[in-house]
């Protein structure tokens, strides 16, 4: 239903502040309550404001976004230390391997919270707009129910 439908007027969601709540594993709504109960598993909805958050659908994004980081950062720190000091691969291996895996799982939660920030922001996958598995008689659509 929309807010015109209502006649209730649609608070403002930015979206850089929602970005850098979700980075902060904060909700993105008051910034106050864990986003997250495990490592990457998202509270069903805030401690503190009770805004639900089992709705999101981060799926495969936040990996490929940290890979992309990630290969940025270890990728132009291999090629310049060959380039300046051409050490042996031993030491190729002990510095890009162990930051590599500490920058990969460092950065996913963060990732996954401003992605999640994202769409609390834009009001996606059912974060106050319309839910795309709902029919309109406010069912599940057959094809979302298997």
């Amino acid at each position: 239903m929309s807010a015109a439908a209502t006649d209730l007027p649609v608070e403002e969601r930015p979206i850089f502040r929602s970005l850098l709540r979700g980075f902060a594993c904060r909700c993105p709504n008051c910034g106050e309550g864990r986003l997250y109960r495990a490592f990457l598993k998202p509270v069903d909805a805030c401690e503190k404001c009770g805004d639900e958050m089992h709705h999101q659908r981060a799926d495969d994004a936040p990996p490929y976004v940290v890979i992309t980081i990630v290969a940025h950062v270890v990728i132009g720190g291999l090629l310049w230390l060959e380039v300046a000091r051409q050490p042996p691969v031993w030491v190729h291996m002990a510095i890009w391997l162990p930051l590599t895996i500490i920058l990969s799982l460092a950065l996913l939660p963060p990732v996954k919270g401003a992605l999640i920030g994202l769409q609390w922001a834009l009001r996606m996958h059912g974060f106050g707009g319309p839910d795309p598995d709902a029919a309109p008689d406010g069912g599940l659509k057959p094809e979302a129910k298997a």
